[in-house]
């Protein structure tokens, strides 16, 4: 390393979900706007999602979830914490009642809303949220989707693993209003075309263009199941209309460059 260039920075483990629902105009994503303050994406409208925290691998033991038995305790961690940010942003909650096994309605969901700022700042461990209120997280509905580390000459870095999940029924969602201060449902294409209301980011953008070849939860999911995820780490190359971010051809996208105008 020469005595001036800066250390390579480590990618933080993050999870995320995209939340799916049928609509009659389509296959739905539930996303949101993030606050113009946050230090990372301000502004851009992004999938539900964020840091994995300590709690989560903790709460990723066998008497707090359902499924993803066979997974790794990383990966078990992912789930746990992709399930958590969900929660927080957009208030929908993949959890089922541990006591008879149903998903949680819409009216406990209400009485478990108070748990979303808690956790937000740090002030409720999420296992201790499952064992109190009897819930298990379930695993078993997240689908792996896509895997992305942020490029190595960027400050802030982030190894974030992508999950796709149908949302409970009576879990309409809604903007947590301090991290996020808006919140849509919307189809893929929807989010992608409209670029002067919304600000979507390049792996945004790729993941709702890899969404849209599905028209119903069920095919996005049952697609999603039999197609192996690649790790995608983007690059930075000079072309001659300027500096080009490119990905990996055979990660299944069908874009795999853009300017950098474009943004990360």
């Amino acid at each position: 390393m020469a005595e001036n260039e800066k250390p390579v920075a480590v990618p933080v483990p993050a999870a995320t979900i995209l939340l799916l629902r049928d609509a009659p105009g389509g296959l739905e994503v539930f996303m949101v706007k993030r606050h113009h303050q946050i230090d990372f994406v301000a502004g851009a409208l992004v999938f539900p999602g964020g840091k994995v925290e300590k709690g989560d691998a903790d709460a990723a033991l066998t008497e707090f979830f359902d499924g993803g038995a066979d997974w790794t305790e990383t990966m078990r961690a992912m789930g746990a914490g992709a399930i958590r940010e969900a929660f927080e942003e957009s208030g929908i909650l993949l959890a089922r009642d541990a006591r008879h096994g149903d998903f949680v309605t819409s009216e406990r969901l209400a009485d478990l809303q108070l748990y979303r700022p808690l956790l937000e700042k740090r002030e409720a461990v999420l296992a201790d949220v499952l064992r109190k209120e009897k819930l298990r997280l379930a695993l078993d509905q997240l689908v792996h989707f896509a895997h992305w580390i942020t490029p190595a000459n960027m400050p802030k870095r982030f190894d974030t693993h992508f999950f796709l999940a149908s949302s409970p029924i009576g879990h309409a969602g809604s903007h947590d209003g301090r991290e996020s201060v808006d919140s849509i449902w919307i189809t893929p294409n929807g989010a992608i075309s409209d670029r002067k209301k919304w600000n979507v980011i390049f792996p945004t953008k790729l993941n709702l263009m890899k969404l849209a070849n599905s028209s119903t939860v069920g095919e996005a999911i049952s697609t999603a199941r039999s197609t192996q995820v690649l790790p995608v780490t983007p690059w930075v190359e000079n072309g001659p209309d300027g500096q080009m971010l490119r990905i990996r051809e055979d990660a299944g996208y069908a874009q795999t460059s853009a300017s950098m105008r474009d943004g990360l």
